[in-house]
């Protein structure tokens, strides 16, 4: 058998919340915490499925899994995936996509270039596919493919923004939201805003509501300390979870 390049994702339009929460793995990446163990062919020979290299990019939003090998590796993926959430493969098989060499390759490219993003030419996302890569090399998971890969990935993003007008006007969910919030409420000075969450797209929240004229910005997050972190970055203030309604 020869290796396969795949991608397995989480398909952000289809998986409510809750899935994308259940099965996200951003707390997985590290080389401590990693969620796809490698099975290398060299290690494995009297094995059918193999796993010899292996990229995770988790987002706010997305869960993708480039992976190399040979075998049923989609299967081998969604088993260490579910498991690395306590949960089993067949609660996540509904909601994931899989693409299959070249295909594989077009959609990296796609999701490199925002062209697969919420918001159309938006910056975030090369960004967040380098930190993962550059996890995924501490981690040890990727060889020869993927490194090449990431690397195309990058120039392919780079020419797409350079040569088109996608990032003319690019913005993020973020600024979009903020800039909806203005056409509705007309003069922000007068209004509190309250952030769901502590995230990436929090961070940038937090910086537009500001620049828009919100003098408090409250933060509540499941985890408090984060909260707490966040709100002191603007001068906002913390909001336990359980008090959120209040």
């Amino acid at each position: 058998m020869e290796q396969q390049i795949y991608l397995i994702g989480l398909n952000y339009r289809t998986a409510g919340v809750e899935v994308r929460e259940r099965f996200a793995l951003t707390d997985h990446c590290s080389k401590d915490t990693w969620a796809i163990p490698l099975r290398p062919s060299g290690e494995n020979d009297s094995a059918e499925t193999t796993l010899d290299e292996a990229l995770i990019l988790s987002t706010c939003n997305r869960v993708e899994i480039l992976a190399v090998g040979q075998g049923d590796v989609p299967g081998l993926i969604l088993e260490a995936w579910a498991s690395a959430k306590n949960r089993k493969a067949v609660e996540l098989a509904p909601y994931v996509y899989i693409h299959k060499g070249r295909e594989a390759i077009a959609h990296l490219f796609t999701v490199a270039s925002s062209l697969d993003s919420m918001v159309l030419g938006e910056p975030q996302i090369l960004g967040q596919l380098k930190g993962a890569y550059r996890k995924a090399t501490l981690a040890g998971t990727t060889k020869t493919i993927i490194n090449r890969l990431l690397h195309k990935s990058f120039s392919v993003a780079k020419r797409v923004r350079t040569e088109t007008g996608i990032a003319a006007s690019a913005v993020s969910i973020s600024y979009a939201a903020v800039e909806l919030a203005k056409r509705i409420f007309g003069d922000m000075g007068q209004y509190q805003a309250m952030l769901i969450g502590a995230g990436e797209m929090a961070e940038l929240a937090a910086t537009h509501l500001i620049q828009a004229g919100i003098s408090n910005v409250k933060v509540a997050n499941r985890t408090y300390q984060r909260a707490k972190e966040l709100a002191a970055e603007y001068k906002g203030e913390a909001v336990p979870f359980e008090h959120l309604f209040e």
